[in-house]
C-alpha cells in the first residue's frame, strides 16, 4: 500500500544564468523538500529546509489520516443479518 504523503526533493529557483560564448548556463539553488499528495496529485506550499523535518511531517499527516478512517470506522453500527 502506498502512503498518501511522500517526501520529495522542492523544485529549484532559478539565481541566475551565465553566457559562455554561444551558451547559456542557468544557476539553480536547492530550497529544501515539499510534501506531495498522491491523492491529490499536488506538491504542498510548505517548504522544508531538511528531509527529516519533512519526513516528520509527512509521517504525521499519514497518522492523522489513519486515525481519522479508524475513527470513522468505529462510528458506524455494525450491521448483522
Amino acid at each position: 500500500m502506498n502512503t498518501r504523503f511522500v517526501v520529495i526533493p522542492a523544485i529549484p529557483i532559478e539565481t541566475g544564468s551565465v553566457r559562455n560564448g554561444t551558451r547559456f548556463y542557468c544557476g539553480t539553488a536547492p530550497i529544501g523538500f515539499n510534501i506531495y499528495d498522491n491523492d491529490e496529485k499536488s506538491r504542498s506550499k510548505a517548504v522544508y529546509q531538511t528531509r527529516s523535518e519533512a519526513e516528520d511531517e509527512c509521517q504525521r499527516l499519514n497518522l492523522e489520516l489513519v486515525n481519522s478512517v479508524l475513527a470513522l470506522q468505529q462510528s458506524k453500527p455494525v450491521q448483522r443479518n
